[in-house]
């Protein structure tokens, strides 16, 4: 009995042993950083083998610095194949997460492509200006770098430049002294001057073209820009109105003053109340709803259009449900979709789906045009400045704030008492917003 003691004794101490020698290995690699996994039995002692005691060691790795990621081109809308690289930032840049690096002009938006993390540019995998497809790979990044080292700073400032050196004394003019009187005139000659016909006299050559200091003549230059796809397609698409629509336009001019004096009366309470201005666009887009509905025609459109809106090199926002909008949700509408478009974030979903068109061209100061359709829009209404002018009221000259408006209409699906009809209705309601409110 006593020499078993003695012998598990002796075999624990020895595996006690083995354990700190398997410890200061361990210990060893993990100072290397080598990883590794370890196991320490301990068969020598007098226990059950479901009982045995096992040692792991596990090393976890650190996420590996400096590593070069390759960004592809995001996912196009369901209508945009193909689009222009336009580089933001160049080789060598440090770029911040979500910074954008490029812009992708397509047919319709440009989409901009953030860097998914910060670091710096390594390769730049397209040219300027090529054109690139869902997927297509981009740039490189190298994460975590940092920004690259500025250069050196000169050894020695430059030298200041030495004195220049003294003008030389005017030379004595050779012409002589400045004559303080008129020089005398000559006299008239008494015989008659010898005169030649037009077609006697011999073209001169044309004078030499000014030169600059150094010999270098001045030229005109010229640059050419190459058109982004966004202009483009706007090009063709105007055209393509112009030879596909039978276009007319029909014109009509507004009395402004109620609404102005609305606006007036009522602009103040309008932004304390919902934090946005009150306009003139609300009660356009409301007088446009409400003629729609009246005459639904100039609603309608082609089907074998795409239903992306481009018109006059701006990008045209819908505004969808107008009929259940009041004039504050219809603000507020309005400059949301007016900031997106400020920052380029306005997606195609923001410019699809449109039947009616609005062109403002009053805010630069435009007093008459005729607007294009914008196909597969059947029609569009074109406003202008408000000027005062003299008109006829009551058999009397008075001068009020008018504005003209222009309805142009595609005349294969709008006749013109149509068109006649719903621009007068929108004249109506823009005169006397109480027609709204009484549905007349």
């Amino acid at each position: 009995m006593l020499s078993r003691s003695r012998c598990l004794t002796r075999n624990f101490g020895r595996s006690l042993s083995t354990l700190r020698q398997g410890n200061q290995v361990l210990a060893r690699r993990a100072t290397a950083a080598l990883s590794a996994s370890h196991t320490i039995p301990l068969n020598n002692v007098g226990v059950p083998r479901s009982s045995i005691f096992q040692i792991q060691y596990f090393r976890t790795s650190v996420a590996c610095k400096n590593e070069v990621v390759t960004v592809k081109t995001p996912a196009f809308a369901e209508s945009v194949t193909e689009g222009d690289v336009r580089w933001e930032k160049a080789v060598g840049d440090t770029v911040k997460e979500d910074e954008v690096v490029c812009e992708i002009e397509t047919d319709k938006t440009s989409v901009q492509v953030p860097s998914p993390a910060s670091g710096v540019i390594e390769e730049l995998l397209v040219a300027d200006g090529g054109k690139v497809e869902g997927g297509t790979p981009l740039f490189k990044l190298r994460k975590g770098a940092g920004a690259p080292k500025g250069a050196e700073a000169p050894k020695a400032e430059a030298a200041p430049p030495p004195p220049a050196a003294a003008a030389p004394p005017p030379a004595p003019s050779a012409v002589g002294p400045i004559p303080t009187s008129m020089p005398p005139v000559p006299p008239v000659p008494t015989h008659a001057m010898d005169t030649k016909p037009v077609s006697a006299i011999k073209p001169s050559t044309a004078p030499v073209a000014p030169q600059m200091e150094g010999g270098v003549k001045a030229a005109r230059t010229e640059s050419r820009v190459k058109m982004n796809r966004m202009r483009l397609r706007i090009a063709s698409r105007l055209k393509e109105a112009q030879n596909t629509c039978a276009m007319l336009t029909t014109f009509n001019e507004i009395d402004m003053s109620n609404i102005s004096e609305m606006r007036k009366a009522y602009k103040d309470g309008f932004l304390k109340k919902h934090n946005t201005k009150l306009g003139f666009m609300s009660a356009f887009v409301k007088a446009a709803a409400y003629a729609l509905r009246d005459q639904p025609t100039v609603n309608a459109g082609t089907a074998d259009e795409s239903r992306s809106t481009l018109v006059s090199g701006l990008v045209v926002p819908v505004i969808r449900g107008v009929e259940g909008m009041n004039f504050a949700e219809i603000e507020k509408t309005i400059n949301m979709l007016g900031e997106k478009a400020r920052k380029n974030e306005l997606a195609v979903e923001d410019m699809d789906g449109g039947t009616f068109t609005i062109s403002n061209g009053g805010v630069f100061g435009s007093m008459f045009g005729t607007p294009i359709i914008n196909p597969p829009q059947s029609a569009i209404l074109g406003m202008h400045g408000i000027f005062d002018r003299p008109v006829a009221i009551a058999g009397k000259v008075e001068i009020r704030p008018m504005m003209y408006v222009a309805l142009t209409y595609d005349h294969r699906l709008v006749d013109g008492r149509e068109a006649v009809t719903f621009l007068r209705k929108i004249k109506s309601v823009v005169e006397d917003p109480r027609v709204l409110l009484l549905d007349m």
